[in-house]
């Protein structure tokens, strides 16, 4: 289970990663191609960007160092919460497949919270 889970953080700091930094520094550049932007202010979409950026270095940085590592589980439980938002803001603008993707993504920082503050705690 601590393997899954470490694979789960990687891959969420990866993906949430890339996201937070089109969201906070490259928002003017992908706005034309990405039609749910219009849904939010800019300075919503950016604050969203850097929370994102926070929650990946809460899913490394505490369990890496040892250092209060119940910050990776709450990390990945405010993704799983801003996950939520992303499903209202694509449902608005009906596009199914970024829904599917939200979904399962928050799905999966739903697990990891569980996992890392329940089943498989970090020491």
């Amino acid at each position: 289970m601590n393997i899954l889970l470490w694979v789960l953080q990687i891959l969420a700091a990866l993906a949430y990663g890339s996201s937070g930094v089109m969201k906070a520094f490259l928002f003017d550049k992908v706005t034309g191609d990405v039609p749910s932007f219009g849904a939010l202010p800019k300075k919503v979409w950016m604050a969203l960007g850097l929370v994102e950026l926070l929650c990946v270095v809460g899913l490394i940085v505490p369990a890496v160092l040892h250092w209060h590592p119940r910050l990776v589980g709450l990390s990945a439980a405010l993704l799983a919460l801003e996950s939520l938002v992303f499903v209202w803001v694509h449902v608005k603008y009906r596009e199914t497949p970024q829904i599917v993707m939200v979904v399962v993504l928050g799905l999966l920082m739903a697990f990891l919270a569980w996992g890392r503050l329940v089943r498989s705690p970090l020491e």
